[in-house]
């Protein structure tokens, strides 16, 4: 591998995307509190691993599936005004969880119907976000704009959910509820202060026959780059055996370590520490990029292999935090390298369709981690997510056409 050191355009160049970076890094603080007040809300309503894989599972099975028509959308109409929406049904969510559990009417079936509508208006969101990130910034700065918001979500992650576990222990969810609720508002704020997100020239919502067309123009593109199309099947493999040891990660601290709230929050602040390095590492390198994301594929299984067997929770942490920097470089690398192939006028399309792909495995991935955490033991589910996802490392490392990427 061969290190480039040109220093790479700072994304703050842009004022306007300096204005959405902050209404960004105020959300991403309430999205880290929600994170980690749901799973474990809906585990002390029920005590099931189960139920946290169904709650896991139904926002990202709506997320990669709406994400075809935040893509189609994305392409088409005023991306500013789409976001805005997009978050105004997100603080309505939030809102309404907020009064219903203050009030004590907050049941778990409500609480699975709100994280498919957060899923709805977090996908169309990120739809617009992504051919954002380019229209504001260029195609050379791209990576950058991707890496600094990658980094800044997993940063602020490293006070959120140590600060949601503490005020679960304390208060109870509904100080990150609330908090959370907010942060849609200070979004929306940003993004007004924005003129455009573009398109240049914004039509009208699409027909569903447009919307059908636009999902065949991006799974013609997708399915005609080889590259593009290997990394994104081994992506879908890796999110669904990955899923299987994610959605166990709370069970596995409380049961296998006795662990409160407020240190499982602080173990999900060391994963996006490492995560936010990894995101930085990406953004301010060069590396030719088929063996990186091999390397970085293998080193993130590599660390999850001690959790079967740890008897400590720092030595079970310090495994997961070695897999997410290597998480966080290969999210920012495949991320910004497809911005930088995909042409301007097919991004959302494009990674609409990559992304139902690469999510569509995480919902059985979820199912199966949570009924194996209850029905087979936690360690026994963190030994069948590793060993699946070395095994499905050593696969991607054997591809040719990976291999010999280098756009």
């Amino acid at each position: 591998m061969v290190t480039v050191t040109a220093r790479t355009p700072s994304a703050f160049r842009s004022s306007a995307f300096s204005r959405f970076y902050a209404g960004q890094a105020l959300s991403y603080l309430g999205d880290g509190l929600r994170t980690l007040a749901i799973p474990l809300l809906v585990f002390r309503l029920t005590g099931s691993a189960t139920a946290i894989g169904w709650t896991w599972g139904l926002e990202l099975l709506p997320y990669a599936f709406v994400s075809l028509i935040g893509g189609s959308l994305a392409d088409r109409v005023d991306r500013r005004r789409l976001m805005l929406l997009c978050d105004g049904l997100r603080f309505t969510v939030m809102a309404l969880f907020s009064v219903l559990f203050a009030t004590g009417h907050l049941t778990v079936g409500m609480v699975y119907a709100g994280v498919v509508l957060l899923a709805v208006g977090g996908s169309i969101f990120l739809g617009a976000q992504t051919p954002t990130i380019p229209y504001l910034l260029g195609k050379d700065g791209a990576k950058s704009g991707v890496a600094t918001l990658q980094a800044t979500e997993q940063t602020v992650n490293l006070v959120a959910p140590p600060l949601g576990g503490a005020l679960m222990g304390i208060a109870g969810p509904l100080p990150a509820l609330i908090v959370n609720a907010i942060t849609y508002l200070c979004s929306q704020v940003a993004i007004t202060s924005v003129r455009t997100f573009g398109p240049d020239a914004p039509g009208r919502i699409p027909t569903p026959r447009e919307i059908a067309s636009d999902v065949a123009t991006g799974w013609r593109f997708l399915m005609g780059d080889a590259t593009m199309r290997t990394t994104s099947l081994f992506s879908m493999c890796g999110n669904l055996i990955g899923s299987v040891g994610f959605v166990a990660l709370i069970p596995y601290f409380k049961r296998a370590f006795a662990a409160g709230d407020a240190s499982v929050g602080l173990a999900f602040g060391a994963f996006s520490a490492g995560a936010a390095l990894g995101s930085y590492v990406a953004g301010r390198t060069h590396w030719r990029i088929g063996r990186a994301l091999i390397l970085a594929n293998l080193v993130d299984g590599i660390g999850w292999l001690p959790l079967p067997w740890a008897q400590s929770m720092p030595v079970a942490v310090g495994g997961i935090v070695v897999a997410s920097v290597c998480a966080g470089y290969y999210l920012t690398t495949i991320v910004s390298w497809r911005m930088r192939i995909v042409p301007d006028e097919l991004v959302g399309r494009v990674f609409g369709v990559v992304r139902l792909v690469a999510l569509v495995g995480i919902f059985p991935g979820a199912l199966a981690g949570g009924w194996l955490a209850d029905h087979v033991g936690v360690r026994e589910t963190m030994a069948i997510s590793a060993f699946g996802y070395m095994f499905i490392s050593a696969c991607m490392a054997t591809s040719r056409v990976v291999r010999s990427e280098r756009r």
